[in-house]
């Protein structure tokens, strides 16, 4: 296993700055998910974990060493690709095979007619069998060892790339977005499938994608990239319930936040659409953004609600979306509600309210804005007080 530990990371191609000094240090056994926007380098960053990409300043440190110039296979980190990368000519058992084969065996013993001849070369070859199907019935793969990839299923040839991987033993794995040419079904059985494998296995997992749902669901920390840089890094609970910047706070959660026009009052006291929302804050006065998540909107509220007109039912079964149409606001504000509740009619008017515990707020220059609610009066303190 490994501690993998990134320096002032950077990487320039040409004249374009696409990581921006990455500080990054990834604890031994770890399964962090690197998530973010395309384009927002993530893949590249990993690529230099992986040493498949030169980094332009900065260092990467594994277990402490710097493996800055190391090739690849010095490194023993097993990357798992996103196209699966195998080969189409061999079989299960023989891809499973390759890097145990490469490693083993001298390049004489690898030719294919003088190899034969040498003493050693079945006695290897017993090894490398042993450790293919014990992988292979940790993957249950056992049954398909003889298939080739053309027979496989999409779920079948990610699992052949993992143990291809896994075989080799190595301190740590690196995946790029290795579920997105699944089909919907098959991607919720495979990061069940993985995060198992993550706990059987201990090793540290690096792990880019642009799902959130994968990371939420199978990382024990995210690590979000934007434009070249870490935002925010933290637990999958901590980037979603306190996000620290508001292009996070829009990216991690389905549907999206819901961002409403806001304003901080000389006074310190905040307001979204003209109504005050009995919060206050020490930030300078001036428009800010009132950030709220489907689920914590309350449709139907009673009297001081925000009024609007519903635009749009989404009814999935177990849960329906309501997107309200509001004067001011350019997107519809969605709410997560109970289908078997009434549901309202499109085009019919809808109050709506949320709880101040709801409320994020962010500044106008898209950072978050700390806010408390004040005590209303010393009566009620001294009731409260008892």
């Amino acid at each position: 296993m490994a501690r993998i530990e990134l320096n002032g990371v950077r990487k320039t191609f040409d004249s374009a700055e696409i990581l921006k000094g990455i500080d990054l240090a990834i604890e031994d056994g770890e399964f962090i998910a690197l998530i973010g926007p395309s384009g927002c380098g993530k893949s590249t960053l990993l690529r230099i974990i992986a040493g498949l990409e030169p980094q332009s300043a900065g260092e990467v440190h594994i277990d402490g060493v710097p493996v800055d110039g190391v090739r690849p296979s010095a490194r023993n980190l097993a990357m798992v690709f996103q196209s699966y990368a195998l080969y189409p000519h061999l079989t299960v058992f023989d891809n499973i095979a390759v890097p145990l084969r490469m490693r083993r065996h001298s390049a004489l013993a690898r030719m294919p007619v003088v190899g034969r001849l040498l003493p050693e070369r079945s006695r290897v070859e017993r090894g490398i069998r042993e450790d293919v199907e014990r992988v292979a019935a940790q993957l249950e793969l056992s049954a398909l060892l003889r298939r080739k990839p053309g027979q496989l299923s999409g779920g079948q040839r990610q699992r052949v790339a993992v143990g291809r991987a896994i075989v080799r033993e190595p301190v740590g794995f690196l995946f790029d977005e290795p579920l997105s040419n699944l089909d919907a079904k098959l991607r919720v059985h495979m990061r069940a499938e993985l995060a198992q494998l993550h706990r059987q296995l201990k090793a540290t997992f690096v792990y880019v994608t642009h799902d959130q749902a994968e990371a939420m669901t199978m990382s024990s920390r995210i690590a979000v990239m934007i434009e070249g840089d870490i935002v925010q890094i933290g637990t999958p609970a901590e980037v979603y319930e306190n996000p620290g910047d508001i292009r996070v706070a829009e990216f991690v959660g389905s549907p999206k936040i819901n961002v409403l026009p806001g304003l901080v009052r000389a006074d310190g006291g905040l307001e979204v659409l003209g109504r005050p929302l009995g919060l206050q804050t020490s930030a300078p006065a001036g428009r800010c953004s009132i950030c709220v998540r489907p689920e914590r909107v309350e449709p139907g509220a009673g009297s001081g609600a925000i009024s609007g007109t519903v635009a749009h039912l989404e009814n999935l079964g177990a849960e329906a979306f309501v997107h309200v149409k509001v004067d001011r606001i350019d997107l519809p504000l969605v709410a997560r509600v109970n289908p078997d509740r009434q549901l309202p009619t499109i085009g019919s008017a809808i109050d709506f309210a949320f709880p101040a515990s709801a409320v994020r707020v962010f500044d106008a220059a898209g950072k978050r804005i700390e806010v408390v609610a004040p005590v209303r009066s010393e009566r009620v303190r001294e009731k409260a007080l008892g």
